[in-house]
């Protein structure tokens, strides 16, 4: 009985190891989701090809802050991943990055951006709600933006 069950076992674990429940998401320009597919027997996604979606479609879906700031982002409100980019204009480069909560709590600070001209933050960590975002220039002026997190 043992060895029935035992050989039961074993020939259904690669059934079970890649037989992983899987959810796909799609979403729309703003960011919103508008479709969660469930996909029994997807195939494992290629990282590589994956990234590059994602930094396609990033790309592509990044809003302006405000009409003539250099500042945009995606998605708001935000999941687990916000991604920010900025010009360089007159050498004023960003110096670093804070998150704050609403009630002004300093959550993270993103330090050394003075050569970038984008980064990611990632929201996974926190709690729903709303949180700031204030970059600081290398001239000592900042530009704050109000993060939604999901």
């Amino acid at each position: 009985m043992k060895l029935y069950l035992f050989i039961i076992i074993i020939n259904l674990l690669p059934l079970i190891i890649t037989g992983q429940n899987k959810m796909i998401f799609e979403y729309d320009q703003s960011g919103n989701q508008i479709k969660r597919q469930l996909c029994l027997n997807c195939p494992i996604p290629d990282r590589i090809a994956e990234s590059q979606i994602n930094s396609e479609s990033v790309e592509k879906n990044l809003l302006n802050f405000f009409e003539g700031d250099v500042i945009s982002y995606y998605p708001n409100p935000v999941e687990e991943t916000l991604y920010l980019k900025w010009q360089l204009v007159n050498k004023n480069f960003v110096s670093y990055i804070n998150v704050y909560a609403v009630n002004g709590q300093l959550l993270k600070t993103y330090k050394n951006l003075e050569l970038k001209d984008s980064n990611v933050l990632f929201f996974s960590e926190y709690q729903s709600g709303v949180y700031s975002v204030v970059l600081f220039y290398t001239n000592g002026e900042s530009k704050a933006i109000k993060i939604i997190k999901i």
